[in-house]
């Protein structure tokens, strides 16, 4: 299994980048469209999870094997948490598409979330 990690500013131009990376990820684990699409959902997401808990940066690591796993970490807090439904409809989102996704909670807040696809 190999490892591929970055670390970005959770802004919109970085995360097309993200977007771009997963795709070409899914692609060397042999997804369709529509799984490397959901898996692309999945990854945006949980930046956007990340973000409206506080954090204006992540680290991410993708393993890639027989699958493709996902791990997406919270960094550079700013403080500033955002609540509301949007957070219900990532969750959702999440589970519908990966099933099996974690979420790591400190003090309430959201600092990890990982998933394989």
């Amino acid at each position: 299994m190999e490892k591929f990690s970055v670390t970005l500013p959770l802004t919109g131009e970085y995360l097309t980048t993200v977007r771009l990376t997963t795709g070409g990820l899914c692609a060397l684990v042999g997804f369709d469209v529509d799984a490397a699409e959901d898996y692309k959902v999945c990854v945006t997401e949980s930046l956007l999870i990340l973000k409206r808990n506080g954090f204006s940066s992540a680290s991410i690591e993708f393993s890639v094997g027989e699958a493709l796993g996902c791990r997406v970490v919270g960094a550079e807090e700013n403080g500033e948490m955002e609540n509301g439904l949007e957070e219900e409809i990532s969750h959702a989102l999440l589970s519908a598409l990966v099933g099996d996704v974690s979420f790591v909670k400190k003090q309430e807040k959201i600092v990890e979330i990982a998933f394989v696809g």
